[in-house]
């Protein structure tokens, strides 16, 4: 998958796609649907299958200040889409200039300019352009007058409830990570560099892989059963292990992060690119009233998730 980050400049091989455009924060089932549409207008066309996001979301682009909302970094987001087969992924910078386009001059000079799509497929709730004035009419006519098709994906829906980000980020907030795996289509996972923490783990008889989860919707703080992608690095394989993600309240005040123990894993992480799916809540974080009370209940923590791990594949 090639991605096209300074859209101002696009190689002419690059242009020509059909391209399903959002931000698609989690690609879950809704947006794997409008990206399934998109595939299949491709192979008719005989074009590349491309995505067409924006970096950094405009949500956080409006309100700098506002909680940590995504799903997925911009990393984790593009191995999830490579691994659709998606061809072409166009991560459109979101700044100043973009958000004062009106909806005509961002179909003139994003969609048909810089990109030159040729089909460009969204959802029924796509809105764009200054303060999210364009609909999915304004797109039709737009691509009538400047000659790219349009097509309209349906909202998806899971038992009458539609699948959104934000129903995901609230099941993760309750703890819940298989409903939100029900919703995403596949395990919602934290990805990013392993970085230098305490070593408290090791000291402890569980050395951890820390990971920041800065900017990330944080999920129920507590003990998880995961399985661990190692992207990355001489130790590249998959995994079974259990994660911590919370502020460590035993020791004082810290930055939410996750700390990842890997089960019958011998090396060194430190630089390497984990992608830690959350299967199963095991406990809430908790402040135990002694180093010996935290082992103890860190041993059982690991025997539980090893059980619940032997059922998933």
């Amino acid at each position: 998958m090639r991605i096209i980050r300074d859209t101002k400049f696009v190689d002419p091989a690059d242009r020509g796609a059909v391209a399903a455009i959002g931000n698609f924060d989690g690609v879950h089932l809704g947006h794997q649907a409008v990206i399934n549409l998109a595939r299949g207008i491709a192979k008719t066309a005989n074009a590349p299958l491309g995505i067409m996001t924006f970096e950094p979301h405009p949500r956080s682009f409006f309100a700098k200040d506002i909680t940590a909302f995504r799903l997925m970094n911009a990393e984790a987001k593009a191995n999830r889409l490579e691994k659709l087969d998606v061809k072409k992924l166009y991560e459109v910078p979101f700044n100043q200039g973009l958000a004062g386009l009106s909806p005509r001059d961002f179909a003139q000079t994003i969609i048909t300019d810089q990109l030159g799509l040729k089909h460009v497929i969204v959802g029924a709730d796509f809105c764009f352009g200054k303060g999210r004035s364009g609909t999915v009419d304004h797109l039709k006519t737009f691509g009538a007058e400047m000659d790219f098709d349009v097509t309209i994906a349906p909202l998806v829906t899971i038992d009458t409830a539609e699948i959104s980000s934000t129903a995901i980020r609230q099941a993760l907030s309750d703890g819940s990570p298989r409903a939100a795996a029900a919703m995403l289509g596949h395990w919602h996972r934290i990805e990013g560099e392993v970085i230098r923490g305490d070593q408290r783990g090791r000291d402890l008889g569980y050395p951890t892989a820390n990971m920041s989860i800065a900017g990330l919707h944080p999920p129920k703080f507590g003990v998880y059963a995961v399985k661990v992608d190692v992207l990355t690095g001489p130790h590249k394989g998959t995994y079974d292990g259990a994660a911590s993600v919370g502020v460590r309240p035993m020791f004082g005040e810290n930055l939410p992060n996750c700390e990842t123990y890997l089960f019958d894993f011998q090396g060194d992480l430190y630089g390497a690119t984990l992608s830690v799916a959350l299967v199963d809540f095991l406990r809430p974080e908790l402040k135990f009233d002694s180093v010996d009370a935290l082992i103890t209940q860190m041993e059982a923590d690991c025997t539980q998730a090893r059980e619940t791990l032997t059922h998933v594949g």
